[in-house]
């Protein structure tokens, strides 16, 4: 993977690109760094992903950055709209009380700790910093 300084801004850049931009050139099938930095194309290396909610949040590729000596391009977690991410947890606790409606049959008779667990489930968009801090309750077996 590399990039290319145009006026200072890195921007991704492939090495097909390179020899497009100068047909009349023969470079070699494996380009050194050396020549690639004749053109202002470096090589750089993408950061490890960070941990995030998929509920909630999102993680994009952020701006290139010079870390001694090494381009880096890093990832950042932004968060969704709010309405996505409550759409989104929302699917998640209608899941998990769909999983325990056989539980419920006429011909059956729940425990307590699974009442309480259907009721803390539905009670979850009540809690305070819904959606993007939910404590979900620990699954009943």
């Amino acid at each position: 993977m590399h990039l290319k300084l145009t006026n200072g801004v890195p921007e991704k850049y492939t090495l097909g690109q390179l020899r497009r931009d100068n047909p009349q050139t023969s470079f070699p099938k494996v380009i050194p760094d050396e020549i690639l930095a004749g053109y202002d194309i470096f090589p750089y290396t993408r950061s490890v992903v960070p941990e995030y909610d998929s509920l909630t949040h999102n993680v994009i590729e952020g701006n290139f950055e010079k870390i001694r000596d090494t381009w880096v391009l890093p990832y950042v977690v932004t968060q969704l709209p709010q309405i996505r991410a409550e759409e989104n947890v929302r699917a998640k606790r209608n899941r998990a009380l769909s999983n325990t409606d056989w539980q419920f049959r006429s011909d059956m008779t729940p425990s307590q700790e699974l009442i309480d667990y259907c009721k803390s489930l539905r009670d979850i968009p009540l809690q305070e910093g819904f959606p993007f801090s939910v404590v979900w309750p620990p699954i009943v077996v």
